[in-house]
C-alpha cells in the first residue's frame, strides 16, 4: 500500500528534527519554501505540519511562524476510561461521527508509539465525539491493523475498547497521556462547531493491553469550555 505524501513529508521533517537540522526552539522554513522543497501543494504541506503539531513536535506561534517545540514539564497522572464511560457518569449520551476510516501505513511517530515495523499496517480513524449531541472532541486514533482486522467498521468506530474487551477477549492495561493546549484551526472549528482560534485542550495518549502491548495511539482535541480533566492521586 502506497504511503500518503503528507506522511512522507511528516517522516522527513521528523528525521530532520531528530538529526538536529532544526534545533529545539528554532523556526522551520515557511510553508511556501517547504512546499517548493518537497514539490507538493501548500495544502499537502500543511497536512504534514499539522500532524507534527498534533504530536507536540512542532508548535505554531500566531503571527510568528512554526517552531520546533521545547520539552514541557510533565507529571504522571493515573486513570483510564473511555469517552462513552465518561459521558455515562455525567448522565449524558455519547455519540460518534466518523470522519475518516482507512487502513494505511503508519507514520514514523505511529511506528514508535505502537512498536511497529515499516511493513505493518494500521487502522487510522478520525472521529468527532459528542455528549448529548454537543461536539466535545475531535480525535485521530491509530491501531495496529492485525489487532482489529476481524472486527467490523461499525464495531470499531462506535466503541473500540468495548469491542476489544467483549468480542476480542482483551484486557486493557495502562495508559500514558500528555495533556496540552492549542487553538482551533479552521478544520477544528468546522468539526467542533466553535470559532477559529478558540481554546482547545489537547491529549496525546498511548494505551496498552495488560500484556504491555501498545494498541492505540490517540491525538485528541477537546473544546476547553465543554470538557475538563480531573485526576485523583
Amino acid at each position: 500500500m502506497q504511503e500518503p505524501v503528507y506522511i512522507k513529508i511528516h517522516n522527513q521533517l521528523k528525521k530532520d528534527i531528530e538529526n538536529k537540522k532544526y534545533a529545539v526552539g528554532a523556526r522551520i522554513p515557511a510553508e511556501r519554501k517547504l512546499a517548493l522543497e518537497f514539490n507538493v501543494s501548500r495544502m499537502t504541506l500543511r497536512q504534514a505540519i499539522k500532524t507534527l503539531e498534533d504530536e507536540g513536535i512542532l508548535e505554531r506561534r500566531l503571527g510568528s511562524g512554526t517552531y520546533v517545540a521545547s520539552q514541557k514539564v510533565k507529571e504522571k497522572m493515573m486513570g483510564i476510561m473511555s469517552f462513552t464511560d465518561i459521558t455515562k457518569l455525567n448522565h449524558q449520551t455519547a455519540s460518534t461521527r466518523l470522519i475518516s476510516y482507512r487502513v494505511t501505513q503508519p507514520s514514523l511517530t505511529e511506528r514508535e508509539k505502537l512498536d511497529l515495523n515499516s511493513i505493518d499496517e494500521v487502522l487510522r480513524m478520525e472521529r468527532v465525539r459528542s455528549a448529548d449531541n454537543i461536539p466535545i472532541c475531535y480525535e485521530v486514533a491509530t491501531i495496529p491493523y492485525t489487532l482489529v482486522k476481524n472486527f467490523s467498521k461499525a464495531e470499531l468506530s462506535a466503541g473500540l475498547y468495548q469491542t476489544l474487551i467483549e468480542k476480542g477477549g482483551y484486557q486493557i492495561g495502562k495508559v500514558v497521556e500528555n495533556i496540552g493546549a492549542t487553538i482551533a484551526t479552521e478544520m477544528d472549528a468546522r468539526l467542533l462547531s466553535v470559532n477559529k482560534g478558540e481554546a482547545l485542550v489537547t491529549r496525546r495518549q498511548v494505551t496498552f493491553l495488560q500484556n504491555k502491548m501498545p494498541f492505540e495511539y490517540v491525538r485528541a482535541f477537546y473544546v476547553a469550555d465543554r470538557f475538563e480533566f480531573t485526576f485523583e492521586k
